[in-house]
């Protein structure tokens, strides 16, 4: 096991990728290469910056990565904020997966936090 996989951030984002990819099922075809395409590369950027942040030598590169995956997660909220603005997804389905969000976020932040140098 590496390291990275032991994180609570790293497994709570490989569930919101679990999540948003069956939510990605209820969107219309016209979008596959559109906000259905922009939302998985944006949600699989998350747990992937995890884990390439965490597999480098200094903190200051750690905190950029986490940076990058928190950035991801909030383009996420962002465009399933439009799905449901364009009826993609019902009310119900965002309400659902919105504290996932907000949990991943968290995460992040208290991640980040890890690695700032103590002064």
């Amino acid at each position: 096991m590496f390291n990275f996989e032991k994180l609570n951030a790293y497994q709570n984002a490989r569930l919101l990728v679990k999540d948003v990819y069956n939510l990605l099922d209820k969107f219309p075809q016209k979008e596959e290469f559109a906000l259905k395409s922009q939302l998985r590369r944006a949600v699989v950027s998350i747990p992937s910056n995890i884990a390439e942040g965490i597999g480098r030598i200094s903190d200051k590169e750690k905190i950029h990565f986490i940076e990058i995956a928190y950035s991801s997660l909030m383009e996420v909220y962002c465009q399933l904020q439009l799905a449901n603005d364009l009826n993609y997804i019902t009310n119900s389905d965002f309400d659902q997966i919105k504290p996932l969000i907000e949990d991943n976020a968290k995460l992040l932040s208290g991640l980040r936090k890890n690695f700032i140098p103590k002064q």
